[in-house]
């Protein structure tokens, strides 16, 4: 269905940040924007203000009658909805276009001129990097993020831009439902090997990928990725990375918790740019972001500017206490790359400090498949505490646990395995000097109380 032809949007599911953000894109449209949800929330209130028609009973007939036309009518549905669902089998029912969150965002990239960053990590922090480059453009854009942007507030901007800035999740095969003008991909080391299987099928995920391209459109790719694109004829191809490549780093200054490095590119390279997260790992991801936005217009002034506001994603390296006696961040890192990511990063940041990790592992399978690579990405810290394993959607596998990666951190590293529960108190009771919390489960609930603990330490 064309979006130029529809006239109202229907939500089954629509209290989900992910879900809020495009039903807001539709309501900026002035469209008639309606759905279900089993319960209210802060959020669905609020859309409600915002114009939005939303009732929390399942019932044919709470469905507004400018939804119960198929030709002009689009339904977006989560799949976290049973099929059994009286307002889903309606809709199934009676001949109208219903669509998954993914197929959105795929339809939105063939209305607009889609920006997508795709990779096994980095993506987050790349793609909320450049949408706040173009927002703060002359050209702007609208954008649907995987993170909240700290210089927003939220996950989504939204604009008269015919540019539309996208995390291209790798999850469930999700991206394929895209088209982008132009993609960035950070990273291909595999992961999700429960959905996908072998390493051989998640590379090949990432080729067909690269085949969605339209034509006139460009690829963006990391130097050195192990995943062989193919590209339609007429697709532009750009690689970079820190040190080397089409776009990349100079003169890169990392002093005083400031980051400073010119940006070298075919198009015009930019001296002095300013990181206003100052995280080693983020010269990286600047090169992509800023890459992809100047490859669509944005000025070396509007890069500069756009470097140096932007402010973070939160749980991507997010400092919640910074100061001369203790160091305390969250990070969203779940995979052996990005944790050795971190913690390179943080220790470049802060060589002559103890830097002590509480990782809560995820996933069992991803624990099975990778606790060797866990244990060597953060065998670079000095004190390692392990919670036990967040299940998420999985049941546990026997012989799989945190003990799996304990038992291969490098010899003479303080080590210890504790209970979820028990963080807090231990917390209490031990001093630090830089803390991380790492994982994307839900030991990130605790972080509030661990920071209004280490800020009344003495």
């Amino acid at each position: 269905m064309e979006l130029n032809n529809i006239k109202a949007v229907y939500f089954i599911g629509a209290g989900g940040i992910g879900m809020s953000a495009i039903a807001r894109y539709f309501l900026s449209r002035g469209l008639v924007v309606a759905g279900y949800d089993k319960t209210p929330s802060d959020l669905t209130r609020q859309l409600e203000k915002e114009g939005m028609q939303i009732h929390y009973e399942e019932n044919v007939g709470k469905i507004p009658e400018a939804c119960k036309e198929p030709s002009s009518c689009l339904v977006i549905f989560t799949p976290a909805i049973p099929a059994e669902h009286q307002e889903l089998q309606y809709f199934r029912n009676n001949g109208f276009e219903i669509q998954k969150r993914a197929q959105v965002l795929g339809t939105l990239t063939r209305q607009h001129k889609g920006l997508c960053v795709a990779g096994t990590h980095g993506k987050t922090t790349t793609s909320t990097m450049c949408a706040h480059i173009m927002h703060q453009s002359h050209l702007d854009c609208n954008a649907f993020l995987g993170g909240i942007s700290k210089n927003y507030g939220t996950n989504y901007i939204l604009s008269e831009s015919d540019y539309v800035v996208i995390e291209a999740d790798e999850f469930d095969r999700s991206f394929h439902w895209l088209r982008p003008w132009m993609t960035v991909i950070t990273s291909t080391d595999p992961d999700h090997l429960d959905i996908y299987g072998t390493k051989e099928a998640y590379l090949e995920s990432f080729r067909h990928y690269t085949e969605l391209i339209q034509p006139g459109g460009t690829l963006i790719i990391h130097r050195g990725l192990e995943m062989k694109e193919n590209l339609q004829e007429g697709v532009s191809r750009y690689d970079y990375a820190l040190n080397e490549g089409d776009f990349h780093a100079e003169n890169i200054h990392i002093e005083n918790g400031e980051i400073t490095f010119d940006f070298i590119s075919p198009i015009e390279s930019v001296t002095h740019i300013e990181l206003g997260q100052p995280i080693p790992i983020n010269i990286e991801n600047g090169i992509a972001a800023m890459a992809m936005a100047q490859l669509a217009g944005c000025t070396a002034n509007e890069l500069r500017q756009g470097m140096k506001t932007f402010g973070g994603v939160d749980r991507r390296f997010d400092f919640k206490i910074k100061n001369d006696k203790m160091v305390f961040l969250s990070d969203y890192a779940h995979h052996p790359k990005e944790i050795y990511q971190s913690a390179k990063s943080i220790r470049e940041l802060y060589r002559n400090r103890k830097i002590t990790a509480i990782f809560q592992p995820h996933l069992y399978t991803r624990t099975r498949d990778f606790y060797k690579d866990f244990a060597n990405a953060l065998s670079q810290l000095d004190e390692v505490i392990l919670t036990e394993i967040y299940p998420a959607r999985e049941l546990p596998i026997e012989g799989v646990t945190s003990e799996l990666i304990y038992n291969n951190l490098r010899p003479g590293i303080e080590k210890k395995i504790i209970r979820k529960d028990d963080v807090l108190q231990f917390v209490k009771e031990h001093s630090f000097e830089v803390l991380i919390v790492l994982g994307a489960g839900d030991l990130d609930n605790q972080v509030p109380q661990i920071t209004k603990i280490l800020q009344e330490k003495k």
